[in-house]
């Protein structure tokens, strides 16, 4: 046989090109930090920024910044009032674009709590709208059975009755028996 009729199997030789190739992880990929750490921070640098103290410090900066600048002799002012502040301007702008998607942060961070929070309070509400039902329904049961039971009222009244009967029957029956024997009898009921 010639040997360039080979079998199609042999002619494949497993090599480099018969997988692909494991994606390699860049940088940014390799770069990843634990988000419930970077939020804590960020929260914590948005509520910072949030409060009146870095509002005071903020603008006792701007102030120093300003009055540094336009007082100052011209060699050593670094962003003169001829300039209109640049520096300050690019450095307040700076702060306001990293202030921005940290409040943004914090904001979806505190969204996802209340979520959490709103879907407890849902669960707990169902729960207490299912043991309400519950005890709804035990207390109509133990209505109609104490329906059926005899209340302390009830057995007094029946007790009464069944009293009077009995003195109504004393009195008949010592009705009967005066009549029955003229001789008026003793307190110890022996006839005289």
């Amino acid at each position: 046989m010639s040997s360039s009729r080979q079998n199609p199997s042999s002619q494949y030789s497993p090599g480099p090109l018969d997988q692909p190739r494991e994606k390699r992880q860049g940088f940014l990929t390799r770069f990843r930090p634990n988000p419930d750490a970077f939020g804590q921070s960020t929260e914590s640098i948005a509520r910072w920024m949030g409060t009146p103290q870095f509002l005071l410090w903020m603008t006792v900066f701007v102030a120093i910044w300003l009055g540094w600048n336009t007082m100052a002799p011209e060699e050593i002012q670094f962003d003169p009032r001829s300039l209109n502040f640049t520096l300050l301007t690019l450095m307040l702008s700076l702060q306001a674009s990293y202030a921005a998607p940290l409040l943004l942060l914090a904001q979806n961070r505190q969204d996802d709590r209340d979520r959490v929070v709103a879907e407890e309070d849902r669960k707990r509400g169902q729960q207490n709208l299912a043991d309400t039902e519950y005890l709804t329904r035990e207390i109509a049961s133990l209505r109609i059975a104490m329906r059926e039971v005899a209340t302390r009222d009830y057995v007094r009244s029946e007790l009464r009755g069944l009293l009077e009967e009995i003195i109504q029957d004393q009195d008949e029956r010592a009705a009967q028996r005066g009549a029955e024997d003229p001789q008026p009898r003793n307190t110890d009921g022996t006839r005289q």
